[in-house]
C-alpha cells in the first residue's frame, strides 16, 4: 500500500525535501541546546593521581564481576561464566520450537529465562 498517503501525493519532494530536514535539524538543535544549557555532570571530576577506593566495572559487567567475587575458586568462576552462553545455546536443541511457538508452552526455555533474569538481577 501507500501508507498514510491516500491521495497519491508523492513523497519526493514533498516529504523528503521539505519535512525531513526540518525534523532532523530540529532534533539536532534540541539535543545540542539541551547539552549546552544543562550539561550533566557525571560523578566527581577525575583525578589521574588518585586511585579510587573501589574500582567497579561498567553496569553490564556487574553480574559477571559479582560471580567472580562470589566463587572462591577462580577456575570455577571462569567456567561458570562460560557455562552461561553454553547453556543458552543448548536450549533450542532441548525443546522443539516448531512444536510450540507460545513461550508459556515451552517450560525449559521459560524456566531458563526466569532463572537467568533472577540471577542477573540478584548478582547485578
Amino acid at each position: 500500500g501507500m501508507g498514510h498517503n491516500y491521495y497519491g501525493e508523492p513523497a519526493w519532494p514533498n516529504d523528503l525535501l521539505y519535512m525531513f530536514p526540518v525534523v532532523i535539524l530540529g532534533t539536532f538543535a534540541g539535543c545540542i541546546g539541551l547539552a549546552i544549557l544543562q550539561p550533566s555532570a557525571i560523578g566527581e571530576p577525575a583525578n589521574p593521581f588518585a586511585t579510587p577506593l573501589e574500582i567497579l566495572p561498567e553496569w553490564y559487567f556487574f553480574p559477571t564481576f559479582n560471580l567472580l567475587r562470589t566463587i572462591p575458586n577462580k577456575l570455577l568462576g571462569v567456567l561458570s561464566m562460560a557455562a552461561v552462553p553454553a547453556g543458552l545455546l543448548t536450549v533450542p536443541f532441548i525443546e522443539n520450537i516448531n512444536k510450540f511457538q507460545n513461550p508459556f508452552r515451552r517450560p525449559v526455555a521459560s524456566t531458563v529465562f526466569i532463572v537467568g533474569v533472577t540471577t542477573a538481577v540478584w548478582l547485578g
